[in-house]
Parts: structure tokens; C-alpha cells; sequence
């Protein structure tokens, strides 16, 4: 059961790669990576149910902690055109 759960997680990432590449926007690719690194921590955490291993899944808690900064660092860097941005705006 939990190998099928695999292959169908295997599945939808292979589907988020396709869907990073052929994007219609911007958005549409960030949803993606975002999608294919989520499936990453599910994965990650099926393969440590498999192997009965509970350090792995410490591994999934920061690998997801990282695609989270992530996805806020390019959604700043697209929002703003930098990534040092002090939220200050300027009047004209």
C-alpha cells in the first residue's frame, strides 16, 4: 500500500516538472516548484514510514521549512526586483 502511495506521489511530481516547464505565467511555474517540493516532504516522509526510520522525517520538517522561505524570497524578489527590500515605499 504504501509503495503504490509512492508511485502516485512520484506521479504528480513528474507532473509538476511538466507543469514548471510549460507554464503559461510566472505564477503558474512558482505553483508548481512549490507543488513538486511539497510532494518532496510527503515523499521523504513515506520513505521514512517505509524504512522505520523517525530521523527522516526531521529532514522532511526542514527541507519543507526551506521551499517556504524560498517561495517568499522569489515572490519578494518578483514583487520588488530585489530581495533587500526594507518595505518602505516611495512617494513621487
Amino acid at each position: 500500500m504504501l509503495a503504490a502511495a509512492a508511485i502516485a506521489i512520484l506521479v504528480t511530481m513528474l507532473l509538476a516538472i511538466v507543469r514548471a516547464l510549460l507554464g503559461p505565467s510566472i505564477f503558474d511555474r512558482m505553483l508548481a516548484v512549490n507543488m513538486f517540493g511539497t510532494k518532496t516532504v510527503m515523499l521523504i516522509s513515506l520513505i521514512a514510514a517505509l524504512a522505520g526510520r523517525a530521523d527522516y522525517l526531521d529532514i522532511a520538517l526542514v527541507y519543507a521549512m526551506i521551499n517556504f522561505i524560498a517561495m517568499i524570497a522569489v515572490m519578494k524578489y518578483f514583487e520588488y526586483g530585489t530581495l533587500g527590500h526594507d518595505g518602505e515605499t516611495t512617494e513621487e
